[in-house]
């Protein structure tokens, strides 16, 4: 374990498959310890997940962290964005979590955007078009579906809302980022909106306070004797899982991020309140006062992944050349907004290979995040800045050199990993020191790493992907 300068900090990363927690040494950065437990998600039509088996995936990963955890001196939750825990009297979850690539909710979305002014009133209020993702659709699907549980819940949260409370015990708490992801805290006045609450029958007593940037969720009491954390421990507000990696980056604005995980994400800080109407850019705030511009994909690496176990391949068999064209809609899609599509394949031909196919695959999914990559960018932004590539898929090859070659621009990976979790220990780091997070993961370097030069960019592939995205028309809508 390196030697630390101290104090120490963790950061918790809870994402859709794992818990992983890092204790991070305030004064250098370096990870002297970490630990990762895995979650259950359902499959099939609903994705859902038990919230205490996140809590004992988060004590899992503390308790390999040893003796460093004992030592920390503040925490901070990421977690996964969207997710609805419902909570009973006694703060027990009333039923499994719904989690953001859950679509059922699909119809609940389009129902409330139409009845509450359409995609324009949405984006102008709330800085979003919600989707199936979102929150407030998904308790408006709980509600039709299993009101009983609705009737039982005396406490709404988000996922990492679930965890710093356990953390800190208390109200309930919140942060402005993640808040911004649930449909019902309009970015326009930074509060929650009761029009949309009294639509859904959601009572404003149910939701947590939002703690300001900077403001700590609480401390740790101490009566768990299973988390491996000394008692008095601070607990920062937290917040998303993309807002942690944004923190974890120490982005300023205008910068580029491309992240590859189980969802794509492609996203930059902005000085603007974002409001896009078409719905391709959600309105998020960060964690810091500032704004997050955001597009999503539901299919990314777990889709690509699995489009290469069906053809017996490993995942960076890839070939150049052919005509197959690949949508890895496994899951419907988020970005375009497909909630019932599946995946669709095209351009087959005798000397097709299964490696092209895979290269196909790979095609689609980036064709997805870089069609969305102007919309998230505003005009402040540089277009010669090279692109952060982040997430799971990018150290791989076959992602790296995709990205490149649709994307034409230069691309930098950075060396460290783990990002939310970052992120959150930074957020941690400035509860502690009164630093700014942002400025605290700069002083971290977090973003150093190599820089792959601009290759002209594949004009031809992208305009065949457009082609077949737009004239694959009802099939896509699962119709």
């Amino acid at each position: 374990m390196p030697a630390a300068e101290g104090p120490l900090v963790v950061g918790v990363d809870s994402s859709t498959q794992s818990t992983k927690a890092l204790v991070v040494d305030v004064a250098t950065g370096a990870v002297v310890a970490s630990g990762q437990a895995p979650h259950t998600v359902t499959s099939g039509a609903g994705r859902e997940s038990d919230p205490e088996e996140w809590y004992g995936a988060l004590r899992a990963a503390l308790a390999q962290c040893g003796d460093a955890a004992r030592r920390a001196a503040a925490i901070s939750v990421g977690g996964q964005q969207h997710g609805l825990v419902t909570l009973d009297a006694r703060g027990r979850p009333v039923r499994p979590a719904l989690l953001w690539n859950d679509v059922r909710s699909a119809p609940q979305a389009r129902r409330l955007v139409a009845e509450l002014g359409g995609p324009e009133e949405w984006a102008e209020r709330f800085g979003s078009v919600p989707g199936a993702s979102f929150t407030v659709a998904k308790w408006a699907w709980l509600a039709e579906h299993e009101p009983d549980a609705v009737r039982a819940t005396a406490a709404v949260r988000l996922p990492h809302d679930y965890l710093t409370g356990r953390l800190a015990g208390g109200p309930g708490t919140t942060d402005r980022g993640d808040a911004s992801g649930t449909g019902w805290w309009a970015s326009r006045t930074e509060s929650y909106d009761e029009e949309v609450l009294g639509r859904v029958g959601l009572d404003p007593a149910l939701l947590p306070r939002v703690v300001a940037p900077g403001d700590a969720a609480g401390a740790v009491p101490g009566n768990d004797p299973e988390l491996p954390l000394p008692e008095g421990v601070l607990v920062a507000a937290g917040t998303g899982d993309n807002a942690a990696a944004a923190l974890g980056l120490g982005l300023l604005p205008g910068t580029p991020v491309l992240s590859l995980g189980t969802s794509g994400t492609v996203y930059a800080v902005s000085r603007h309140r974002p409001a896009d109407p078409n719905g391709v850019v959600a309105g998020f705030a960060d964690a810091r006062g500032d704004w997050l511009p955001l597009a999503c994909t539901l299919n990314c690496t777990l889709a690509v992944d699995r489009i290469a176990a069906l053809l017996g391949l490993d995942r960076e068999a890839v070939e150049p050349g052919g005509t197959a064209t690949l949508l890895p809609y496994l899951d419907g899609e988020r970005t375009p907004d497909l909630p019932n599509a599946s995946g669709l394949l095209t351009g087959l031909r005798h000397d097709t290979t299964g490696g092209q196919v895979l290269q196909a695959a790979y095609d689609g999914a980036v064709h997805a995040l870089l069609g969305a990559l102007d919309h998230v960018l505003d005009a402040e932004a540089d277009p010669t800045e090279p692109l952060l590539l982040i997430g799971g898929g990018a150290r791989g090859s076959a992602w790296q050199q995709t990205v490149r070659r649709l994307s034409g621009r230069a691309v930098r990976v950075p060396r460290a990993r783990e990002l939310v979790a970052l992120g959150a220990a930074a957020q941690a780091a400035g509860l502690l020191t009164g630093e700014d997070p942002g400025a605290v993961a700069r002083r971290w370097g977090t973003t150093e790493g190599p820089v792959l030069e601009a290759v002209e960019r594949d004009e031809a592939a992208l305009e065949r992907i457009s082609g077949v995205r737009e004239g694959a028309g009802r099939l896509l809508e699962g119709a």
